[in-house]
């Protein structure tokens, strides 16, 4: 199979990664919780689920972007079109961002600091098993155009 055909990933490993992130966060603040000042009250609530609204609200548009441009949204699959309206203006990869975003936010909600750790860990972990592979994919399907937009869009923010 030649690199044009290539799928990015071989399995869905994003939804795996930031899945594994939550229930490594949810388990880590039961084994080993990190004591965290609650005299902030609502504060950090109201951050935290603004947070999550507005990565929720990412994902969505991001989805809705790749179905209206008939692109796989499924990390697995290979890609029909470079996407580089809607949010993939500002980040090659909305979905991931808001994903990340979406746990930071349940660890403000929550005053539970592994989320954000799992978070900060998550991108890592997604940046070298399925970003890099993604565009490695992408520049073998789409080439000087996709390279131009990986030079004008950052990776995350």
């Amino acid at each position: 199979m030649n690199a044009y055909r290539a799928k990015p990933l071989s399995y869905p490993w994003p939804p795996v990664l930031y899945a594994a992130a939550v229930l490594a966060a949810v388990f880590l603040e039961r084994m080993a919780p990190i004591a965290v000042s609650h005299s902030h009250g609502w504060a950090p609530w109201l951050a935290g689920s603004l947070l999550v609204t507005m990565a929720v609200s990412l994902d969505i548009w991001a989805v809705k972007t790749l179905i209206e441009r008939r692109t796989t949204v499924l990390p697995h699959r290979c890609s029909s079109h470079l996407v580089t309206c809607g949010p993939f203006r500002f980040t090659r990869n909305p979905i991931y961002l808001g994903d990340t975003l979406i746990l930071a936010g349940l660890g403000l909600i929550t005053l539970n600091p592994w989320w954000l750790i799992m978070a900060s860990a998550t991108v890592v972990v997604a940046t070298a098993f399925a970003v890099r592979k993604e565009e490695l994919h992408l520049l073998s399907r789409f080439g000087f155009e996709f390279e131009r937009y990986r030079r004008a869009t950052s990776r995350w923010i």
